[in-house]
């Protein structure tokens, strides 16, 4: 039973609210690259539209369907993302991973709020959902970069 009021306390009202919170949910009519991740665990997906200015995200969509902690992941991405870097968003992607898996610092800002989900070192099943969001924008942003330079 501590196990089950463990998890209930994972699902806290901060983000619960961010997975209702999420920001640029319509898909964009023309995107430089859009990527679809998936976990092959728990079967969430994310599907991610970019589109680049001068090497930064000037335009963002997002699809996604995972659980509440895959979606407060991607909605502090989202609520984050234009203007960024393709190395801002690895060095949240990077933060995020080492948090999770090594109870390492807290992403860095603007990022910062992903802390929230901090309580999900402990159930790795849940990793990888939460990751989606940053990887499936990081590869885009390489993908649009490469189309860019071709």
């Amino acid at each position: 039973m501590s196990g089950e009021n463990d998890l209930i306390k994972l699902y806290s009202g901060r983000i619960l609210a961010l997975a209702a919170e999420m920001p640029h949910t319509k898909r964009l009519d023309a995107p430089d690259a859009t990527v679809k991740k998936r976990s092959p665990l728990c079967g969430s997906t994310v599907t991610v539209d970019v589109v680049l200015a001068d090497g930064r995200i000037a335009d963002f969509a997002q699809d996604v369907k995972a659980c509440a902690l895959g979606q407060a992941a991607a909605s502090v991405v989202g609520s984050n993302v234009i203007g960024r870097s393709l190395a801002d968003i690895h060095a949240a992607r990077d933060a995020l991973k080492v948090m999770l898996k090594e109870d390492g610092p807290t992403p860095p800002a603007p990022f910062d709020e992903l802390e929230v989900l901090r309580p999900a070192r402990d159930y790795k099943n849940r990793h990888a959902s939460i990751m989606l969001a940053l990887d499936a924008t990081a590869e885009a942003m390489e993908q649009a970069a490469q189309a860019s330079c071709a």
